[in-house]
């Protein structure tokens, strides 16, 4: 499922069409986490430049519509319809549980099975979820409620070759009895929903604490998952690959007997929510998250993490997540796309690029009344943000911070906290940041060109130190201070030049250290 393979040139050539500077190059040349030489305001020079010298066309975003109904049922029509075989067995050598029961996590199945941990597996073949509960034929591990829902009281695993349809169904998964759902194959979840269920309260496993076990999916390398037009519910909890909702490759030890590829997966038009992590993924490949809600989730919304690339995040609606942010990718997260969300009212911001996550497109957003940043860069080189609109929220528009060689194309940024725009050098060494894992540059570089940057508290612009800065067509006019808009730093120096370019001669700006 290689559906991604253009956009991932188209986006990696849109990023490798921003400035490359000698600054730039310089910082590249950094060892990892070294600062980058510190300038005074009487080490920079300013520059006028045709503003065609920086400008770009727009971007050419991808065909979204492809991820739809009619594509979802020609994936299932592809999967062989053979006769479905179902077994109840001992979790002991079934790859998609060992991560369950390594370093003594078999311990909460034990308790929760009265006995040694058994699974649900289907083995081969297409299965519906009818099919499963005929084969499985023991209420103990598998009941249909009276309304025609269906709970598991065990792991439900879809082994290697086979496939597993649930279609128009609701399943509830026991907390008391450790049911989770594992995909080692191929899952469709078509019209239905996924449900953690508290079978003492005869209602959803709500969450409580962080620690509390919650039912929850896992799709493992290799796999292919497919969700359409379902609901998935109080899932996941803090253990590894136990987030809630996750598409993750096997570890390094057990994927080198396993060979398993990356995993893909499309959410397609669904509901996540009170899920410990709305959506998570590790060196997942190939993933498209589109028309989706994710709606007062826990720690995060959606959340690819650590060598995942080749991602289309779209025309999702993210709000109320409770303790941080909205979006954010994070560690190496490459050559992706985030496009036409809307993110609000989340704990910390809208959306986050994060640990060296580059080559990435940031467009057309609508990031509001978030308790953070609108959209914050931290540690990510060579991203591109284009025609954003961050209203209102509690910190900065954007803020790249220890980040080069961001272009920064047409967004309005107005009614925020701090500044529309901050460029943002910080020492991390107090941090408990793994260094040799997520190395960064102590360093900044940003184009900015067009959009508004309107009523911000603390001003328009800022930046410290930066290796590069270049301005043109932007429009700072109506400053929220009685005072007018006042530049620090080396903006300040040279705010007359600055607005005389912009304003009278419509010339880009160029601000960068001059050397001796």
């Amino acid at each position: 499922m290689k559906h991604h393979w253009v956009l991932t040139v188209t986006a990696a050539a849109i990023i490798a069409a921003l400035p490359m500077t000698v600054e730039a190059r310089l910082t590249e040349a950094l060892k990892p986490s070294e600062p980058a030489p510190m300038f005074e305001v009487e080490d920079y020079g300013i520059e006028m430049a045709s503003g065609e010298s920086i400008t770009r066309p727009d971007p050419e975003l991808p065909d979204v519509s492809q991820y739809n109904r009619e594509a979802v049922e020609e994936r299932l029509s592809e999967r062989p319809d053979e006769r479905p075989n179902v077994s109840v067995e001992r979790i002991a050598g079934v790859s998609a549980l060992g991560d369950f029961v390594d370093e003594g996590r078999a311990r909460e199945w034990v308790i929760r099975q009265y006995s040694h941990p058994q699974a649900i597996l289907v083995n081969s073949g297409k299965a519906t979820l009818d099919d499963v509960f005929r084969q499985v034929d023991d209420a103990r591990y598998m009941e249909r409620n009276e309304d025609g829902s269906y709970i598991i009281r065990l792991p439900l695993v879809v082994r290697p070759g086979a496939t597993l349809e649930i279609r128009d169904e609701t399943l509830r998964l026991s907390e008391e009895r450790g049911a989770f759902l594992a995909n080692d194959s191929w899952l469709f979840v078509i019209d239905s929903t996924i449900i953690g269920w508290r079978e003492k309260a005869n209602g959803p496993a709500t969450f409580q604490k962080k620690s509390n076990f919650r039912p929850f999916f896992v799709g493992w390398g290799g796999s292919e998952t497919f969700v359409l037009g379902s609901d998935f519910a109080s899932l996941g909890y803090n253990q590894s690959k136990s987030y809630g909702f996750s598409i993750a490759q096997y570890s390094k030890y057990d994927n080198a007997r396993l060979k398993r590829s990356a995993p893909h997966a499309w959410l397609i038009e669904s509901t996540f929510r009170d899920i410990y992590y709305g959506f998570y993924c590790y060196e997942a490949e190939d993933v498209a998250i589109v028309n989706n809600t994710y709606r007062d989730n826990i720690v995060y919304g959606i959340d690819p993490h650590d060598y995942s690339s080749n991602l289309l995040i779209a025309g999702n609606h993210v709000y109320g997540t409770l303790e941080k942010h909205g979006i954010i990718i994070s560690r190496e997260v490459n050559d992706s796309w985030i496009l036409n969300n809307r993110s609000h009212d989340n704990g910390l911001s809208g959306i986050v690029l994060d640990r060296q996550s580059s080559n990435n497109v940031v467009a057309n957003n609508v990031v509001h009344d978030n308790a953070g940043d609108g959209i914050g860069l931290y540690e990510s080189p060579d991203n591109l943000l284009w025609g954003n609109r961050l209203i209102n929220n509690l910190r900065n528009g954007i803020r790249v911070r220890n980040s080069t060689n961001v272009g920064v194309y047409h967004n309005i940024a107005a009614l925020n906290g701090t500044f529309g725009v901050l460029g943002q050098i910080k020492d991390l060494s107090a941090t408990d940041r793994n260094f040799e894992e997520d190395f960064y540059h102590q360093a900044v570089s940003l184009t900015v060109v067009g959009g508004k940057l309107a009523s911000n508290a603390s001003g328009p612009l800022s930046t410290d130190n930066p290796q590069y800065i270049e301005l043109y067509d932007v429009d700072m006019r109506f400053p929220r201070s009685d005072v007018g808009i006042h530049f620090d730093g080396v903006l300040g120096a040279y705010q007359t030049e600055i607005f005389d370019a912009l304003l009278n001669n419509h010339r880009a700006v160029r601000l960068t250290p001059v050397g001796d």
